[in-house]
């Protein structure tokens, strides 16, 4: 359940408009960060190692507006959705992002058609 509070963490952070949001580290949760990054939903992600190892996420805001409207956690501890390649959803037209965790680390939904992977569905960003 990781996964969920990370995102769960980032939008309240936008919601309550704050510049920063501190979450614990998880490679797979470091990952999912590196992603949104590289999107453009936040800003800034750097791990911080004084005694605990946390994630710091930077939350973005252009033009005044949140750059994360919503989410929604797909894959849940209790019921995990498996797709192939051809069956990973979209998001509003392509306007959001599609998040998989493959057998080849976790991307984004071109990244995985690009490499001809499937997998688990683990959010969807927007």
């Amino acid at each position: 359940m990781l996964i969920g509070d990370f995102l769960i963490r980032i939008k309240n952070g936008y919601l309550a408009r704050h510049k920063t949001v501190e979450t614990p580290y998880g490679k797979v949760l470091w990952e999912i960060g590196k992603i949104l990054k590289k999107r453009g939903f936040i800003e800034e992600v750097k791990v911080s190692t004084p005694v605990k190892k946390t994630i710091i996420i930077t939350l973005a805001y252009p033009r005044r507006k949140a750059a994360l409207t919503n989410l929604k956690l797909v894959s849940k501890p209790g019921l995990r959705v498996y797709v192939g390649k051809n069956r990973i959803p979209r998001v509003f037209g392509g306007f959001g992002i599609v998040i998989v965790s493959t057998s080849k680390g976790i991307m984004t939904k071109e990244e995985a058609i690009k490499n001809n992977l499937g997998g688990e569905v683990l959010c969807k960003v927007w």
